[in-house]
């Protein structure tokens, strides 16, 4: 449901997966927190698959409750395409990402919401003092800085689902696998200017957190991705090409080398492990040359094909 037939200002997207403990006082915090704005606000919580019976208390929450959507995926699709799903059923102007588990406070977000202005689109929350473990806290320290070091978006806190931001910004993401983390440097790459502000950071007191260690392997796995489609996804060819030009400049080296020892001096060089290194590496040079024309081919079949521009808009007309 939607509280009016018009567009409301605010869209509250909150994905839930087994957290049927803590869905009636999420949503009486949400409106705690709203309510006193006078601003017309939706909240689209979307249910990632639950088992525990979660989906079947949010449809019980939003009957009779205006400012509820429930979205219920079929099965455990994970938070990043939870996300996608509220991004793309949001009606409201300004999009609003956060955690099921209330240790993200929502009376942090009418603050949050009021910090966008002409020169910011996005606000990201920090978790300046964070009530959870170390076996969470230390991997979450070496990934921030991690994530920051590759992408050149420095924060703090990549982890803290609390973000704000336009509707359009959240319209023009496109997340897959783990990507919800990198939502900053992704979107800053679009453009977007953002800024990152203490928020405050709760214990959970109910229900059992998803965190897992084997979650690292997969945000390795993206942060590659996400660096990969940053830089060089609409120029591929300048990524392949030149490592095939810096492999096939040294073998051509190598093996220009070994022709001069052979012709001039005439020194033997079949049995030199040096001319298999040569051939070795100008073939490899080919064929990173070769694999930077495929992908240039791709892309621009891909944007082409389906009139995918490659620039974002300020503002829309």
């Amino acid at each position: 449901m939607s509280s009016s037939e018009s567009q409301p200002e605010i869209s509250v997207v909150i994905p839930i997966y087994n957290e049927v403990e803590n869905v009636d006082a999420l949503c009486g915090a949400l409106h705690a927190a709203l309510d006193p704005t006078g601003r017309d606000y939706e909240v689209v919580l979307v249910d990632d698959g639950s088992t525990d019976g979660s989906g079947e208390r949010l449809l019980a929450l939003a009957d009779g409750d205006a400012h509820l959507q429930v979205l219920r995926l079929r099965r455990n699709f994970g938070q990043t395409a939870a996300f996608s799903a509220g991004f793309d059923h949001a009606r409201g102007q300004v999009v609003v990402t956060s955690d099921g588990d209330l240790q993200n406070d929502p009376a942090d977000i009418p603050r949050l919401v009021e910090l966008l202005d002409e020169r910011v689109d996005m606000v990201c929350g920090w978790r300046r003092k964070r009530h959870d473990p170390l076996s969470k806290r230390i991997p979450s320290w070496f990934g921030n800085r991690l994530i920051s070091w590759a992408t050149g978006v420095h924060l703090h806190d990549y982890g803290c689902s609390l973000k704000v931001m336009r509707a359009e910004v959240a319209k023009g993401l496109r997340l897959y696998g783990e990507m919800h983390r990198f939502i900053p440097a992704v979107a800053s790459w679009m453009g977007v200017a953002l800024v990152e502000v203490p928020v405050n950071h709760r214990p959970r007191t109910r229900g059992r957190s998803k965190y897992g260690l084997g979650r690292i392997t997969r945000v390795i796995l993206d942060l590659l991705t996400v660096k990969f489609l940053g830089v060089y996804g609409t120029r591929p060819a300048h990524l392949f090409g030149l490592m095939g030009l810096g492999f096939g400049g040294v073998g051509m080296g190598i093996l220009g080398y070994l022709a001069f020892l052979r012709l001039f001096l005439d020194t033997a060089i079949g049995g030199r492990p040096l001319l298999q290194l040569g051939v070795l590496l100008f073939l490899t040079g080919v064929i990173f040359i070769n694999f930077g024309l495929l992908g240039e081919l791709l892309v621009r079949t891909y944007h082409e094909s389906q009139g995918k521009p490659t620039y974002v808009l300020r503002r829309r007309p």
